[in-house]
């Protein structure tokens, strides 16, 4: 019987975060489980049955525990306190055991077979036909149809990875939140930004002293590498960002080292000559060799661009008497050679970017492109009192779903930005509509006592990506949540998120939000003209660093093999895309959360694939008009609402009426030599 008193156990919507407590975590955890354990054997035990009682019962059972699970996983990133996390790790284990075991059930894999087999499996057509398909396959690629000694190794290494990425994870975020530097002498200070000597004051006075307190969260960071003056502070706040989880206790080198081991150890027991060929099986890309094929010819395509954004460096350096370019110059050189060339940076344009506005903007961009209706409702059911809730309807006043809001830093808080799939929603089998939940967060610079939350334009274009994963979640009409929304090939579900950020660079949707927090004036077309002719600046030297984290995240699965130091080797495989070795004398892998705590393990490459086809999809959008509502409902028809249903090549032909041009990314973001 479910204790109705655990909210983890509750299908309440929205999810009650603030009833949650890490006391929930383990009862709940363990009531699920036993529930879903004993549905999984008494369904493999059975005989015949049509899709109903084998497929529908099977993705019930995995949907009962991920409902429990996911509000856990998430007050994980949001809110991390010892006790979650001490309860987070003694149920992680037994969350992974559960997945492993499921996909190794052998009754469970022959009652699939026997339905595959039988009239009705055979007859099946369409989204039911696609989801067995992949189903079975999920069960082979798990390890399936292997003999029990090979899927007891695959439970241990699969239960060991979890905790390893979970304590590479929060090594990270201590690290994080352990530094801080108190600055008395506001000389020490000079160039920064009023709104970031603003906030780090407020933080000094939070801890009850005088001065400037600079942190290691991202908008304290920017801050002091785009603008200090002094090359020492520069140096220190760098060297300290850099230097995280590289040492002591919290050294994630062995972990990544052991994560490395694990993964080549599973591909290997699964018959795949190494683990991108493994990962990369059922993307878009299809296996480790074509992506080396995509990088190879993008580096190709990048070098000319990169070269000359380096030497403009390299020559800026020398006239400001730096001498040799180091890696904490890099930022405040840039945004110095924007001044010169462009006569703009990100502080002059943050004054027109409050995030209330921008969100309001956003959401009628999405009213008018879509057809969505985005209200705020007061929800108190939540985790900090930071926290916004909001719904989303569609014409006809249908509820498609609703979602949290969480923009600034917290030491309980990882970093960067995100979206979290809560609930997975869609048409119930009633003819109604099962609302989604999701999440989107990360952390910008939180209003002050004289100023609300402001922007730069980068952080703009960050809350567009995001709210672009939340709207191929939202948006989802597949029948079978699984194959919904951001359920999809890993190196097509950032089409949605990075197609989003092109209307950030369009006058006719900047006008919606563009206004200035003190007079309402509109962004003035001489500072867009500026804007959007440094579109471009230093578009070699960026694209050549994600690259680089690709071709670092591909050659570490396919060529790793634990010769040398992990450290000494990234250090080597990021060596040609830098100027000088400096550069990599540290380096970003013992941070490196989206390889090693996120889902983006030889899946790296994915931004800059998924960057080529957005790039040639918003072509069709310029080509009718950026806020055509005929285009924006084609592109929430043939792709938002369908997820996984079809194959992502099929979904951008029914758009584009045609295949990508490979071309489209280097044209946007790059121009001609």
């Amino acid at each position: 019987m479910t204790d109705t008193s655990n909210p983890l156990l509750d299908r309440d919507f929205p999810i009650p975060f603030d009833r949650i407590t890490p006391d929930d975590v383990v009862p709940a955890v363990t009531e699920v489980l036993a529930q879903a354990r004993e549905r999984v054997d008494r369904l493999g035990a059975g005989r015949g049955g049509g899709y109903a009682e084998v497929v529908a019962e099977l993705d019930d059972i995995v949907e009962s525990v991920e409902r429990t699970w996911g509000p856990v996983s998430h007050l994980n990133n949001v809110a991390s306190t010892p006790a979650l996390r001490e309860a987070y790790g003694e149920a992680l284990p037994e969350i992974t055991r559960f997945s492993s075991r499921l996909h190794h059930h052998a009754g469970l894999y022959r009652r699939l077979r026997d339905f595959t087999a039988s009239p009705e499996g055979r007859a099946l057509a369409g989204l039911r036909r696609r989801h067995l398909n992949r189903t079975l396959r999920e069960f082979r690629r798990a390890g399936a149809e292997l003999g029990e000694e090979d899927k007891e190794s695959l439970e241990r290494l699969r239960v060991e990875l979890s905790e390893l990425g979970r304590r590479f994870e929060e090594n990270l975020l201590d690290e994080t939140a352990a530094f801080k530097k108190m600055v008395r002498d506001a000389d020490d200070l000079a160039g920064l930004p009023e709104t970031a000597l603003e906030r780090a004051a407020q933080l000094a006075a939070e801890q009850g002293e005088e001065g400037w307190l600079l942190t290691l969260d991202m908008p304290s960071v920017q801050a002091v590498l785009q603008h200090a003056d002094d090359r020492t502070l520069r140096r220190e706040i760098h060297t300290a960002y850099l230097d995280r989880c590289t040492s002591g206790d919290r050294d994630n080198a062995p972990i990544v080292t052991r994560i490395l081991e694990i993964r080549r150890r599973l591909a290997d027991i699964l018959g795949y000559p190494d683990f991108p060929d493994y990962r990369l099986e059922m993307l878009m890309a299809g296996s480790g060799g074509r992506v080396r094929g995509f990088l190879d010819q993008l580096i190709d395509r990048t070098r000319t661009f990169h070269e000359r954004d380096t030497a403009k460096l390299l020559d800026r350096s020398q006239r400001s008497g730096l001498g040799s370019l180091e890696p904490w110059d890099v930022s405040w050189l840039m945004e110095k050679l924007r001044r010169e060339r462009f006569e703009v940076d990100d502080e002059m344009l943050r004054p027109w970017f409050p995030l209330d506005e921008v969100q309001a903007g956003l959401f009628e961009i999405a009213s008018r492109l879509f057809g969505l209706s985005v209200e705020r409702v007061d929800n108190p059911a939540v985790w900090h009192d930071e926290v916004r809730y909001f719904e989303v309807r569609d014409q006809g006043g249908v509820h498609l779903g609703s979602f949290y809001t969480d923009w600034f830093p917290r030491d309980t808080k990882r970093q960067g930005a995100w979206m979290d799939s809560l609930v997975s929603g869609g048409p119930a089998p009633d003819g109604s509509f099962q609302p989604h939940l999701a999440f989107i967060g990360g952390n910008f610079n939180p209003p002050t006592a004289s100023r609300p939350a402001l922007l730069t334009h980068r952080e703009v274009c960050t809350l567009f990506h995001e709210f672009g994963h939340l709207l191929h979640h939202t948006c989802s009409r597949v029948e079978i949540p699984s194959r919904g929304g951001v359920n999809v090939a890993w190196d097509w579900v950032e089409v949605p998120s990075q197609i989003m950020e092109n209307w950030c660079w369009e006058r006719e949707a900047l006008d919606l939000f563009a206004r200035h927090h003190e007079t309402g004036e509109a962004l003035p077309d001489e500072l867009l003209a500026r804007l959007l002719a440094a579109r471009r600046f230093m578009g070699g030297w960026l694209q050549m660093r994600q690259l680089s984290f690709a071709n670092l995240d591909l050659e570490l699965h396919r060529t790793y093999r634990g010769e040398i130091p992990v450290m000494d080797y990234a250090a080597a495989a990021l060596r040609p895309f830098v100027p000088s070795g400096r550069f990599v004398e540290r380096h970003i892998l013992p941070s490196f959360a989206h390889l090693f705590a996120g889902g983006y393990a030889s899946a790296y490459y994915s931004y800059l694939w998924s960057e080529t086809l957005e790039a040639d999809a918003f072509s069709r959008f310029e080509d009718e008009g950026v806020l055509n509502p005929a285009v924006g409902r084609a592109f929430r028809d043939c792709i938002l609402a369908l997820g996984d249903s079809r194959d992502a090549d099929e979904l951008f032909r029914d758009f584009m009426g045609r295949d990508p041009d490979p071309g489209a990314l280097i044209r946007r973001n790059l121009g001609s030599p």
